[in-house]
């Protein structure tokens, strides 16, 4: 099994996932072989308290490097009907397809690309990789800052049609900027936290009901710097998986806003492997 370990890069520009691109930015792919094969389209799940905005960083060196890419819309209700709109998304695609999840996105990946044969690679970036009958709520690990008291740890509102005992969870500020977004500089961490998108709690508690990790290739992004899901969890789930694993010393949670250069990297190699 394939261990990569990097450290921060100096890209701090990243961080803010709104700088200028020049013509003389680095870029984190690296061209593969076969030129004239099918490019395949990149689809990338943002996870709780997130938006598709997440991976704005990813979206401009993939679309820098000519490949296709869509950031779609994670509706963060329940696992099951959250993978089943990922998966109608998905076959209106047409050719090949790397499927890429962050956090919970990375439990919606699992499920959705179980019955979309197109999907020919799963990219894991800080996420949840469930088994069959896992929630992503038992996966965080026990160090996990979301182990604390949920008082003080989220917002709780209702919302209209929500099964019985759910509602919508938001990251209280202090936890969001602290543990959530710890390696961004404060006032990008506190406009993150003020445009979070709530998840409900049902996000975390459905079980998953397939495990395409189990038949589809696969590649994990650890940061250890993570304190929502914790590197040993991921770890446990990449080894589980087989998955080629990738370390980033440092980062946090949101290292797909900090170093998109990072995750690109090794999206781009789940890019290479699509023959």
């Amino acid at each position: 099994m394939a261990l990569i370990v990097i450290a921060a890069s100096a890209v701090a520009a990243s961080a803010t996932g709104a700088q200028a691109v020049t013509g003389h930015e680095p870029s984190p792919l690296v061209g593969c072989p076969s030129p004239g094969r099918v490019k395949p389209t990149v689809v990338l799940v943002h996870g709780a308290w997130a938006d598709a905005s997440s991976w704005n960083g990813e979206v401009r060196f993939l679309q820098r490097a000519g490949y296709p890419v869509r950031a779609v819309a994670n509706p963060l209700r329940d696992l099951t009907t959250d993978s089943a709109s990922v998966a109608d998304f998905l076959k209106t695609v047409s050719g090949p397809i790397v499927l890429v999840g962050h956090s919970y996105g990375g439990s919606v990946i699992t499920n959705a690309a179980a019955d979309v044969p197109n999907v020919k690679a799963l990219v894991y970036v800080d996420a949840a990789a469930p088994d069959v009958g896992e929630t992503t709520g038992g996966l965080s690990g026990s160090g996990s800052a979301l182990n604390a008291d949920p008082a003080t740890l989220y917002d709780k509102v209702p919302y209209p049609g929500a099964p019985v005992g759910a509602a919508d969870l938001y990251l209280k500020k202090d936890a969001f900027v602290r543990s959530f977004a710890s390696d961004l500089p404060r006032h990008v961490a506190v406009r993150l936290w003020a445009t979070q998108r709530a998840a409900s709690t049902s996000a975390f508690t459905t079980p998953s009901k397939a495990a395409a990790w189990k038949t589809i290739p696969s590649w994990f992004f650890i940061s250890t710097g993570d304190r929502i899901i914790t590197p040993t969890s991921e770890r446990a789930m990449a080894h589980r998986a087989n998955s080629k694993i990738t370390e980033f010393r440092g980062g946090s949670h949101l290292t797909l806003i900090s170093h998109p250069d990072a995750v690109t990297s090794v999206i781009g190699s789940a890019v290479c492997s699509v023959r």
